[in-house]
């Protein structure tokens, strides 16, 4: 589900400027941070138990992440959430080697549990770690997964672990949120948007971004609010994720014809999106 610690952050760019400069805040209501972990174990676990999920069975946004992992990978899952998706890959013989990193003690202790419950302790390395601090040299990773967090805490996560990766890795990502300021990370530091998907579960829209090193990136303002792929491939779940938002938008645009302070800026950069997904669908 998506995040719900603090409001989240989606961008948007007027001509001339660059698209990660302006935010735009989408109605998400925040936790108050000495609740936020609690409160997003016990709605994790809850969903889990409700979805049945385990390490043999993964939810519908972990399959497609799972889907774009490479056979006979070195997996870094970072903010593993009780190490399913590399347990589970192990299981498949899909993989060679996983590190699980986690920051919190409890779902890390969870991914330790379940690595020593499936014989794996050869294969998984459970790491209590922050972000990309998990890996070490001698793991030799070549995908790193980043699952279930906001596009705006994995810049986070790239921007201060930079240094733990070799520059040759494959990003898989699934933010709850965020796509555009993440998309423009990626652009900004030399990395190519290989494959995206958009799917829905449980009445949230939710993307997976696939990105390579590669050099000269460069994507348009819609590319990065959009998805390039996404935008070449207009799958029925990509055009009714937009429908979606032209509602929301529209009707947030309408309220504020009836306010008695409207935030201009917040206005003239919702109408833009307006223009931009009227367009979009128009060639639907």
């Amino acid at each position: 589900m998506p995040s719900t610690g603090g409001k989240a952050q989606a961008y948007v760019s007027e001509p001339g400027r660059s698209s990660r400069r302006w935010a735009i805040e989408i109605e998400i209501v925040g936790i108050a941070g000495q609740n936020r972990g609690h409160l997003a174990e016990r709605t994790a676990s809850v969903m889990q138990k409700e979805q049945g999920l385990n390490e043999h069975t993964l939810s519908q946004r972990l399959e497609r992440v799972a889907a774009n992992v490479p056979a006979s990978a070195r997996l870094a899952d970072i903010g593993s959430d009780h190490g399913y998706l590399p347990v589970a890959l192990m299981l498949r013989g899909a993989i060679e080697f996983a590190v699980a990193g986690e920051v919190a003690q409890t779902p890390f202790h969870s991914a330790q549990r379940k690595v020593r419950k499936n014989g794996l302790e050869q294969r998984i390395a459970v790491r209590l770690a922050d972000g990309l601090a998990a890996i070490e040299a001698g793991d030799r990773i070549d995908v790193v997964s980043l699952c279930g967090m906001g596009g705006e805490t994995m810049c986070e996560i790239f921007e201060r672990g930079k240094n733990h990766l070799a520059g040759s890795e494959r990003l898989i990502m699934q933010p709850n949120g965020g796509e555009q300021e993440l998309r423009t990370w990626l652009m900004n530091n030399g990395y190519r948007i290989e494959h995206e998907e958009v799917l829905r579960e449980n009445r949230f829209d939710y993307e997976i971004i696939v990105a390579v090193p590669a050099a000269d990136v460069a994507y348009t303002p819609q590319q990065l609010l959009f998805g390039p792929r996404l935008m070449e491939q207009r799958s029925e779940a990509f055009l009714g994720k937009w429908r979606r938002v032209l509602r929301q938008r529209q009707q947030t645009l309408a309220h504020f014809e009836h306010a008695q302070e409207v935030p201009q800026a917040k206005a003239r950069l919702f109408s833009k999106q307006v223009e931009w997904i009227t367009q979009l669908l128009a060639g639907a």
